[in-house]
């Protein structure tokens, strides 16, 4: 009985194992059928998504990539489109903080923005452009004043150190070039420290601006079919009617607080550099590529021949004044190489000669002193050539100092 009773007992502990093993296996599979399940679905959505921009990139042709970035020439303050039969001016518009108004001035700029509105009889286009905030040119204007205030700093401090060690001056006096120096040296600590702070904004790629235009469109079509003025007088009916128009655009949005400025040729390029160079815009701007001749590679650059003959004329040049400056230091007589070699040999033969003086008149000077001279100038040159041979000549003074005596 008993023995039966330990077998259903194995039975029934291999029974429970064997449930739970296939539990865990259940529960593994399912696991894995929802993960592949997923998977499946997320290679669908990424297919669908691959399709989508196959048939945008299908959509968007080069042709249309090129119709919307052409344009001709930027001229008399307008961008030339079409081949002269389309003409754009700019209008810049400083933004306004809608929300820091009250309501009654909330009010006043929706009613002129009405106005403004209801006044266009022409189409125009608001265009507002994000920029990364360059202060290369504000940390350039700093450091300028900042080096004209340490140079004056140094001035007044050469002048109040004048003053002190000539003892000339007052109390009075001193106290006053003190403070002055005082306030110049913290004028100068303060610029510095707005340098180092505005140097550390600028690596901040984050810190944006909003710049916001009106674009004003004109057409020559508008002229009609049967105008016939030619390509001067189209640009110059374009000029007239298109400043007319952004005049009445600018007086129109001063009524809702905004203020408004025509872009002119060199404004209206760097519109076009950011808006098409965006990248490139952050780290060499237009106006730096102006002063680097950049606009001028195209026209006016030197062939590369010729950069090159020049610099081969240029070496020829050095090469042949190196060549004379050598012959000629060769072809010097000998009494010449002489003298130069004497007078770098200068300082040696004047102790030479003043040995030999001393060591003529050791009768008059006496021995001692003959000695003591000679062995002066032995120092004075061992001292000028970094020699050590002063502890070699301690015995010799005493052994001379002894015959002195027993003389």
């Amino acid at each position: 009985m008993n023995s039966s009773d330990q077998i259903t007992q194995m039975l029934t502990i291999v029974l429970v194992v064997m449930v739970f093993v296939l539990i865990i296996l259940a529960v593994a599979f399912l696991y894995f059928w929802i993960k592949s399940k997923k998977q499946k679905e997320q290679q669908e959505e990424n297919d669908e998504m691959k399709s989508d921009a196959r048939k945008i990139a299908r959509e968007y042709t080069k042709q249309s990539i090129f119709k919307f970035m052409e344009f001709d020439t930027v001229e008399d303050n307008m961008i030339v489109q079409k081949k002269g039969m389309r003409y754009i001016m700019v209008v810049e518009c400083q933004g306004i903080n809608y929300d820091l108004m009250s309501e009654g001035e909330k009010v006043g700029v929706e009613e002129g923005f009405l106005q403004f509105l209801n006044t266009l009889r022409h189409p125009v286009q608001i265009y507002v452009q994000t920029r990364t905030v360059n202060l290369n040119d504000s940390l350039e204007g700093y450091r300028r004043k900042v080096e004209e205030v340490g140079f004056e700093l140094e001035k007044k401090k050469n002048a109040y150190l004048k003053k002190l060690q000539s003892g000339t001056a007052t109390r009075e006096e001193l106290n006053k070039d003190f403070f002055e120096v005082t306030k110049q040296t913290n004028l100068y600590e303060y610029g510095k420290d707005i340098i180092a702070n505005t140097e550390r904004m600028s690596l901040n790629k984050n810190v944006l601006s909003k710049k916001y235009y009106v674009i004003i469109p004109y057409y020559v079509e508008d002229l009609g079919s049967n105008n016939s003025f030619d390509k001067e007088e189209i640009r110059s009916i374009a000029f007239q009617e298109l400043y007319t128009r952004a005049q009445s655009v600018i007086r129109t949005l001063a009524g809702c607080s905004v203020g408004g400025k025509i872009l002119n040729s060199e404004q209206l390029v760097d519109l076009l550099y950011v808006a098409y160079n965006r990248d490139e815009a952050e780290v060499f701007s237009v106006d730096r590529a102006t002063r680097a001749g950049y606009d001028e590679l195209y026209t006016t650059a030197p062939d590369v021949l010729d950069k090159t003959m020049k610099a081969l004329d240029d070496e020829i040049e050095r090469k042949a004044m190196a060549l004379a400056n050598e012959k000629v230091i060769q072809a010097r007589s000998p009494k010449q190489q002489q003298l130069d070699q004497k007078r770098a040999r200068l300082e040696e033969l004047v102790r030479q000669r003043a040995q030999m003086i001393i060591k003529q008149n050791a009768a008059y000077l006496g021995r001692q002193t003959a000695d003591s001279a000679t062995r002066l100038i032995e120092e004075e040159k061992n001292k000028e050539e970094g020699g050590t041979e002063d502890v070699e000549e301690k015995p010799k003074r005493g052994r001379r100092k002894k015959t002195a005596v027993n003389e």
